[in-house]
Parts: C-alpha cells; sequence; structure tokens
C-alpha cells in the first residue's frame, strides 16, 4: 500500500514540477491509477489535464468546473481556478479510499459517515485511527506509520508540506520498524 501511494505521489510531482511545463492532472481519482503486475502505480486518463501556469508568478488557471464529485478541491470549486494544490487535494482524498476502503461520497450511508474526509478525520481527530482502516486489510500496519500517513493526507487537503518528501520518511521509518 505504501508503495503505491509514493509511486502516485511520484507522478503527480513528475507532472507538477519536472515535466517540459506544469501538468495539472485535475482528475487524480482511484479508477485512473493503475497497478501493473508488480503493483507499481501509474497515474492515467488525462483526459481533463491542463497544462499548467508557465507564466513568471502566475499560480493558477481559470477554468470551468470540473472533475469528480468527492476528488474536487473545494477552493476550485468555489473560485474556478485550478492550482498543482487541486491535484494535491485529491491525492489526499485518494489516501483516505486507499486506507479506509470507503469511496469519497458514501450515498448510502448516515449524515455523519457519508462524505468519508469527514468521518475519517473525525475518527483521527479522537485517535480512533484503527477505525478508520478498511476492514478488508489483512496487512498488519504499524500504529506510528498509520498516523503519519493520515497526517498526511489531512495536509493534502489542507495543504501546507511537500507530500513526495514526507511520504519518503514515512516509508524510511516504516523500513527501519520492518528490519526489527
Amino acid at each position: 500500500m505504501l508503495e503505491i501511494v509514493i509511486d502516485v505521489a511520484h507522478g503527480l510531482t513528475y507532472l507538477h514540477l519536472y515535466a517540459e511545463k506544469p501538468i495539472i492532472h485535475w482528475d487524480v481519482k482511484s479508477s485512473n491509477i493503475l497497478l501493473t503486475e508488480g503493483f507499481m502505480a501509474k497515474v492515467a486518463d488525462f483526459g481533463f489535464a491542463r497544462t499548467g501556469p508557465t507564466e513568471s508568478g502566475q499560480s493558477q488557471l481559470r477554468t470551468d468546473v470540473r472533475g469528480t464529485a468527492g476528488y474536487v478541491d473545494s477552493e476550485y470549486l468555489r473560485t474556478n481556478h485550478l492550482t498543482i494544490k487541486s491535484d494535491v487535494f485529491s491525492y489526499g482524498i485518494l489516501l483516505l479510499e486507499i486506507l479506509s476502503g470507503r469511496r469519497p461520497i458514501e450515498a448510502r450511508r448516515g449524515p455523519t459517515e457519508r462524505i468519508t474526509v469527514t468521518w475519517a478525520f473525525n475518527k483521527y481527530q479522537t485517535g480512533n485511527v484503527r477505525d478508520i482502516l478498511d476492514p478488508m486489510l489483512t496487512e498488519k500496519v504499524n500504529e506510528d506509520i498509520l498516523n503519519k500517513i493520515f497526517d498526511l493526507a489531512y495536509q493534502c487537503v489542507a495543504p501546507t508540506r511537500e507530500v513526495v518528501e514526507r511520504l519518503w520518511k514515512i516509508r524510511r521509518g516504516y523500513t527501519k520498524i520492518q528490519r526489527i
């Protein structure tokens, strides 16, 4: 699981920072992540993708609102200004989906559980992190690593830090734990 979320973060980092011109994917979601036979994740479906801001000092594009409900950045919905942070927000929602096994919007659930990001962070903030995990997940997950990933997801939906660097640190800690 950790390797998959790191692969996706690498793909988005490449698009945002290392492509000839910055690219905003604009539709980061689970169905747009493909897995190879070796479970290496690849970001796919660039139908909504846009070349990002290319002029010095420009950080956003004005667009008509598009995207998939539950993954779309609320700031983008409010302003129609698409930025790299819009992809980072969607990535945070994807992290929660992978960990919880729940879609971003679960219409059949009760009002307090319908919006996965709200439900998950209520659980997270009250210390019930294990309750968020997908019940089908059979892999044992270290509590410290789990808290770091949920913290990262929270930072993505309110982005303030570099996602890939934090994932690398989480993986280094996980690797150390595995050796013990």
